[in-house]
């Protein structure tokens, strides 16, 4: 049998980090491009942050604070997910600098912004892929005793897709040669995604998806 570290979290963890979020790893970065009612942009990462939905597309992501990622997307209804990547590790770090409001990221972080055809928010014109999105719901989360906890998960229906034609293979979204970032557990730790192999599912039909 083997040796099992077991606690609940309501009593602490007895280690010297909480292991959690390094045990739901890695997970997709959500690099979201925003912009508030008077259009001053906003760009921030989230490490929680991921697709729910495949029809239609539905992304989300959550923010532990009231951030104004979530402030401007309760206010214009809109957000837009870019995909961080090695290259673009650095400037990723840089837009995650806590800054005054009204301070445009992309900016701060040397990006370039491209206009969206749907939403108002720019997205970063350096990323391989960007989603428009429109937001469905926000979801202010409790815990089991229905107390209110610091996070609020923001839903949002892909509305708008943009594809660098350079990494598209054969019709397909080339995640390796993107080489995504990827959060792991803790402070300073990220994974680079630049290595696929296959292994269909027991059963499973060939899908073109």
């Amino acid at each position: 049998m083997s040796d099992v570290h077991f606690y609940e979290p309501s009593n602490g963890h007895g280690l010297e980090h909480d292991p959690i979020k390094a045990i739901i790893a890695p997970r997709p970065i959500g690099w979201i491009s925003t912009v508030d009612v008077d259009g001053a942009v906003n760009l921030a990462p989230y490490s929680f942050f991921n697709a729910f939905c495949s029809r239609p597309p539905i992304i989300g992501f959550s923010s532990e604070k009231l951030s104004d990622s979530l402030a401007n997307a309760r206010a214009t209804g809109e957000f837009v997910f870019n995909l961080a990547t090695a290259p673009l590790a650095e400037a990723m770090n840089a837009t995650s600098a806590a800054v005054a409001h009204g301070v445009n990221e992309m900016d701060l972080a040397g990006l370039a912004a491209a206009p969206c055809r749907i939403v108002r928010a720019p997205r970063v014109a350096a990323s391989p892929a960007s989603l428009e999105c429109k937001v469905l719901q926000i979801i202010d989360l409790t815990d089991l005793d229905g107390a209110p906890t610091a996070a609020h998960l923001v839903l949002g229906q892909v509305v708008g897709v943009h594809i660098d034609r350079a990494f598209l293979t054969d019709g397909r979204f080339d995640t390796a040669r993107a080489r995504p970032l990827a959060r792991l557990g803790y402070l300073a730790d990220y994974a680079v995604v630049d290595e696929i192999f296959k292994m269909r599912r027991p059963n499973a039909q060939a899908r073109n998806s």
